[in-house]
């Protein structure tokens, strides 16, 4: 049976942690802030740009909706379709992408990164074409975890069986909110343990991702 697959990208697909650690620091750096630690700028990702840099303000001692934020926003969108530098497959991802697609399954992404950054890494990392639809965090006027964009790429991808691929609490938030079923990769950004997150199944390699949407059980 063909499935709609539908995929989060950071810290699901790819580690893009140490990109947007590089960019934000060259960003607080410029604007006379002290740079932060990876495992600090890690942890704000997820929740899309405008979050993120609420946080990088708030930790650097700055009203995190004052005037910066707008423009540390349009920069750091502007940087991050550019600087690619940093993000990389994690591993088993472009052969299990690949199987997906020769099986004859559909695939998505659904991401809170902004659109254009989201087709920039992704054509940077060569797997644009392996996606029938990309959806940013700015793509529609809401973002994860509300479901609005889960349905609308099952709808782009023609309806029926669908999974929901991600690493994270607002993406086990996402997929509830969407009634979809989720596949937790442990091996990404989450915070809580595994067992604390809703998910129907979780998988720490790639390698073992398509025999899951393959004997998946729908309607079980």
């Amino acid at each position: 049976m063909m499935t709609a697959v539908i995929f989060d990208l950071d810290g699901t697909l790819i580690d893009s942690a140490p990109a947007i650690h590089a960019v934000s620091n060259a960003e607080l750096v410029a604007r006379g802030f002290a740079p932060l630690t990876l495992d600090q700028v890690r942890s704000f990702v997820g929740r899309g740009v405008p979050h993120l840099v609420r946080c990088l303000l708030e930790t650097s001692g700055e009203n995190a909706d004052g005037p910066l934020h707008g423009e540390i926003c349009a920069t750091l969108i502007e940087r991050y379709e550019t600087q690619l530098e940093g993000n990389h497959f994690y591993p088993g991802v472009r052969a299990a992408l690949d199987q997906l697609r020769d099986h004859g399954h559909r695939l998505a992404i659904c991401t809170n990164k902004p659109y254009g950054p989201a087709e920039a890494v992704l054509f940077h990392l060569g797997i644009l074409d392996l996606f029938d639809v990309v959806i940013g965090g700015d793509s529609l006027p809401t973002r994860k975890p509300e479901p609005a964009m889960l349905h609308a790429a099952h709808e782009r991808l023609g309806g029926g069986p669908m999974i929901y691929v991600g690493d994270s609490e607002i993406d086990a938030e996402t997929a509830a909110n969407a009634g979809a079923p989720f596949a937790l990769y442990t091996e990404g950004y989450r915070k809580s343990d595994v067992h604390d997150l809703r998910h129907q199944v979780a998988f720490s390699e790639f390698e073992m991702l398509p025999a899951i949407v393959a004997n998946w059980h729908w309607g079980a």
